[in-house]
């Protein structure tokens, strides 16, 4: 009995390191990426580096950029938007039971880096890598040159092996952090979801609104995210959860312009009905995760007909979420 509630309450320790100027571990197994959302792709590449290491005796190690590279290679475009901010990548790669998460500055310059000097100078030499665990589609190095056939002739030069994954299919389309962004920007959260294997996550702080949902009986927090670069879905009304100070509450969500109450199309609102909750909460932190999607973003024939269709996105939503608390 003992032993098993030492066991329950041992947790993998994660190390993390911003660069690699502390970084030792033995027999590294390593991957690289973005790691974009982290969803169930790279979900697959973490279980097989875990598989190695059980086998070697290594340890498992990510290598991540921050920020992201087309943000320092192509700034002026200004049309990424991301799945994860990089503290919420931390979380959910450290949750996969990593030794070893490497974040690493992506600058002008290392931008510059061949493929095979950044295979060379930092995984060789400085990491010390055994074996190099890719996906299917993995691009790497100045000008993205380094591929998976670069990678094995690399791997032969300086001695480490190299294990390329097969796509991961779900209902017969490739996962990929693309296909989840273009689920999201047509409102799809059940495909997303499914492909990120969690339910979508945005953070932010509440700020001021306009009070307009405590006059029709639907008082809500107006939500400004933690970055300005993390992708909001769809506008329409979602069925969600919201997390305020560690506690969990059913709600309904609206991204959109508020038509019916205002004609300003200049930027998106995002607030959220927090069912059976009339704290204060304004400059507080608060998460939502969605579950689905109610419906469009629709102009009601004014604030009666708006409150009432309130009243049947509300009585949805709880019966979408009934078993979610």
């Amino acid at each position: 009995m003992a032993f098993l509630i030492i066991f329950a309450f041992y947790f993998i320790y994660v190390q993390l390191h911003y660069g690699l100027d502390n970084f030792k571990a033995v027999g590294p197994v390593l991957t690289i990426g973005t790691f974009d959302g982290v969803h169930l792709g790279h979900r697959e590449v973490i279980d097989e580096l875990r598989r190695i290491t059980r086998e070697t005796g290594g340890e498992s190690v990510a290598f991540t950029f921050f920020p992201h590279p087309r943000m320092v290679v192509t700034p002026e475009e200004d049309t990424i938007r991301l799945l994860s901010t990089l503290e919420e990548k931390i979380e959910l790669l450290e949750e996969l039971g990593l030794d070893h998460l490497v974040i690493y500055p992506f600058t002008k310059d290392f931008a510059l880096l061949s493929h095979t000097d950044f295979v060379k100078e930092l995984l060789v030499d400085r990491m010390h890598i055994i074996k190099l665990v890719t996906g299917y589609d993995h691009k790497f190095g100045h000008d993205r040159k380094g591929d998976f056939q670069s990678l094995q002739q690399l791997g032969q030069m300086y001695g480490f092996e190299v294990e390329q994954l097969s796509p991961l299919l779900v209902e017969n389309v490739t996962v990929s952090s693309t296909k989840i962004r273009q689920a999201l920007a047509v409102g799809d959260i059940g495909k997303a979801n499914d492909f990120l294997g969690y339910e979508y996550l945005l953070k932010g702080q509440v700020v001021e609104g306009r009070r307009l949902g405590r006059e029709l009986g639907f008082p809500t927090a107006n939500i400004l995210p933690d970055d300005s670069h993390k992708m909001v879905p769809a506008n329409g009304v979602y069925a969600v959860i919201v997390e305020v100070e560690g506690v969990r509450y059913q709600g309904m969500l609206n991204v959109g312009t508020r038509p019916t109450v205002n004609s300003n199309v200049d930027h998106r609102s995002i607030e959220v009905n927090i069912f059976g909750f009339s704290e204060d909460i304004y400059g507080s932190d608060i998460a939502v995760r969605f579950v689905d999607r109610i419906r469009d973003e629709v102009k009601f024939d004014g604030i009666d007909r708006l409150r009432e269709q309130l009243e049947k996105d509300k009585t949805r939503t709880l019966t979408i979420l009934a078993d979610q608390i």
